[in-house]
């Protein structure tokens, strides 16, 4: 239907209301009213009605900005009451006895309108390839309300308005709108031209926040809704085909770059893998290789004083050298010592760092200039070894170093079965209580 109507069938004067079921913004015009001074002659004392969504403005003839609104619903007699600008303006001089002059309109706040715009082929433009001009074309539609209807009345003159010319305007601007948007969101959005077809919803969510502010600000209207429908690109021009080809051959350098970065963040990743592993391994086999070595220290020691005390044992005359001996002695057990605070630590735990408790050549040094005693073994109940006296005779049972932890006591049988077995060797330390030390086995069979 259209905006405005010319008759109001089965209204009378008196009654003022609108029963369009479809506008936007209608005029009342009384059915018997022969001429336009006539028509907007309102009488005190009408029955005025509106409908809930809808406000009724009394436009006051030739009063500029003197407007009465009255929102729905409504159902009651014009008034002072009610129409308060009329009655503070000319209200002394009409209320009860003549008409006032007003034009009426309703307005429909609950009315949602689609329009559909369609923008054509336009030029689009990469901004790294500014020669290449791709056509474009966008089709879509618009849906919007009156919300704020003080401010619309404020943009429109409500007696020339047609609502066919308004979805005109509207169409026009929506159309200006989206083809900035659209021209401008390769540069401002980062988004390929040959690749805004599959973009549209991005497109549609710039476009409706754009488009919101920019209607309501210059047609007081609420847009409820934008929907780009189609984004067509002109894939047969020129233009098309020679951005396609150049972004194209951008695209597979860039991902060719990217594939070799992948392989040496691979390889770079591959090795730091390869190197913690061998890290953990190292790790993980200290403390037995700090075992293997000490021992071999150990073993080297022992020979070397061996040596020392064969070559010290007799004089140049042939004769016994008791202090070489002693010292010999001394520094032998030093060493026992030490292998023996090597086997504690391995039984404490074999990923544990072992520190051997003493070190022969300090042990030696300290032993010539008249150290008393030499520290006990870590752990052990032994007492300390005086640097002047020699280990005494075994006991009946002994304890016995295997693998590195001590085991027993067994007595002198048991041991000699363990040798024949292979269990232990000549080699193996033994203690019992009386001894100051650890001995090879071989020394008490």
């Amino acid at each position: 239907m259209g905006l405005f109507n010319k008759k109001n069938v089965g209204a009378v004067a008196d009654v003022i209301r609108c029963d369009e079921k479809d506008y936007l913004i209608w005029k009342w015009r009384p059915e018997s009213a022969e001429s336009s001074s006539r028509e907007n002659s309102i009488r005190w004392g009408s029955s005025l009605r509106v409908k809930e969504g809808s406000v009724a403005a009394f436009v006051y003839t030739g009063k500029e900005g003197a407007i009465d609104y009255i929102e729905g619903p409504k159902d009651e007699i014009l008034s002072t009451k009610n129409l308060p600008i009329i009655s503070s303006i000319i209200g002394a001089a009409y209320a009860g006895k003549s008409p006032f002059q007003a034009e009426v309109y309703f307005i429909n706040l609950a009315k949602v309108v689609q329009t559909k715009f369609a923008v054509p082929y336009f030029d689009v433009y990469d901004p790294r390839f500014l020669d290449f001009g791709v056509p474009v074309a966008v089709r879509g539609a618009i849906t919007f309300q009156i919300a704020d209807y003080k401010e619309f009345i404020k943009l429109h003159r409500l007696d020339e308005f047609s609502m066919e010319d308004f979805s005109r305007q509207i169409t026009d601007a929506v159309t200006k709108y989206v083809k900035d948007v659209v021209a401008n969101a390769p540069s401002e959005h980062n988004l390929p031209v040959v690749q805004l077809e599959r973009k549209i919803s991005t497109i549609n969510e710039i476009a409706g926040e754009s488009i919101t502010k920019r209607l309501e600000k210059d047609f007081g209207v609420k847009v409820t809704g934008v929907d780009i429908a189609t984004i067509e690109v002109d894939k047969t021009s020129d233009a098309y085909k020679k951005l396609s080809s150049v972004t194209g051959d951008i695209t597979a350098s860039r991902v060719q770059a990217e594939e070799q970065d992948y392989e040496e963040k691979l390889r770079i990743q591959r090795e730091e893998g390869q190197y913690a592993t061998r890290k953990a391994t190292q790790s993980g086999n200290l403390s037995a290789y700090q075992l293997e070595q000490q021992g071999k220290v150990g073993i080297a020691g022992a020979e070397a004083l061996g040596q020392m005390g064969r070559h010290g044992a007799t004089e140049m005359s042939g004769g016994m050298n008791p202090a070489a001996m002693m010292a010999g002695m001394a520094i032998g057990g030093s060493i026992g010592q030490t292998t023996a605070g090597i086997m504690n630590g391995a039984a404490a735990g074999i990923n544990q760092p072992v520190t051997p408790t003493a070190n022969p050549a300090p042990m030696a040094a300290g032993i010539a200039v008249g150290q008393t005693n030499m520290p006990p073994v870590p752990g052990s109940e032994m007492p300390p070894v005086p640097n002047n006296g020699m280990p005494p005779i075994p006991g009946k049972k002994y304890n016995v170093v295997i693998d590195g932890n001590p085991a027993g006591p067994y007595d002198l049988a048991t041991l000699k079965q363990m040798l024949a077995s292979g269990e232990i060797s000549e080699d193996s330390m033994v203690w019992t209580k009386g001894m100051t030390d650890w001995q090879e086995l071989k020394t008490i069979l």
